[in-house]
């Protein structure tokens, strides 16, 4: 058995882990999980990952969850080109600091507005009121400054000259929004520089077929999902609001 990256490009980090996979041609079977249709929540797929959630890894009899584990894993394995994860203490500084940073700020931000604007109203069937988007919309407005100031300034990419895992993450990230109709580069030149530099690093091809299913995800209608998830999304997302 060889390696299996369990995956649905719905999932931001599940687009960065493809992304990475094919960009550094590293030999890998795409496994499917669909989300939507509950098979996550698998017995099959538990034996992969106990924590019923993707990406996931499977290695020979090795397995590995959490998508920074694993893109750091694939990264040392395979050995890919430095930039990724630089040798340099200071630079490989830079990208830790940002891994540890963007959990609870451009994800949680980021994966807000998103789940706003298109989960909540796709379940419920009834918009969010306005005003509790803008107070989502000004939480990541908030980060987004954060983002430029702290991480970007006036560097190409995060690390320095050259991109790295934590562009990766970053851009997969702020795309979730602007799939939404939320297009936070509108009136950031240095922000949507910044993303043209990454699409291109990585190539803009596999930047978009990575894309094309969730950006498609407008078009769903609840009775695509599968019923148990479709209320476990509901109450999750009705605390948030």
């Amino acid at each position: 058995m060889g390696l299996e990256l369990f995956l649905d490009l719905l999932s931001q980090p599940c687009r960065a882990l493809y992304i990475f996979a094919r960009s550094n041609n590293i030999p890998f079977e795409f496994k499917l999980v669909d989300l939507m249709k509950g098979q996550h929540r698998s017995e099959e797929f538990r034996k992969v990952n106990l924590l019923m959630q993707v990406p996931a890894l499977r290695d020979g009899s090795f397995t590995l969850a959490e998508s920074i584990a694993i893109l750091l894993y694939l990264a040392r394995k395979f050995k890919t080109p430095d930039h990724w994860y630089p040798s340099d203490l200071q630079r490989r500084a830079r990208v830790d600091e940002y891994l540890s940073w963007q959990h609870k700020n451009i994800r949680e931000k980021g994966s807000k507005v998103f789940l706003m604007k298109v989960v909540l109203p796709l379940i419920t069937g009834q918009p969010l009121p306005p005003e509790k988007l803008q107070g989502a919309v000004e939480e990541l407005n908030v980060v987004l400054k954060q983002f430029e100031e702290k991480f970007l300034q006036d560097k190409p990419f995060i690390a320095g000259s050259e991109v790295s895992l934590a562009d990766l993450l970053a851009v997969v990230e702020l795309m979730q929004p602007v799939i939404s109709g939320h297009d936070l580069f509108e009136g950031r030149p240095k922000l949507a520089a910044w993303r043209t530099r990454v699409e291109e690093a990585v190539g803009k091809q596999l930047f978009q077929e990575a894309h094309q299913g969730i950006s498609n995800v407008k078009n769903l209608t609840a009775d695509q999902i599968a019923p148990e998830l479709r209320e476990h999304i509901k109450q999750q997302l009705l605390k948030q609001v």
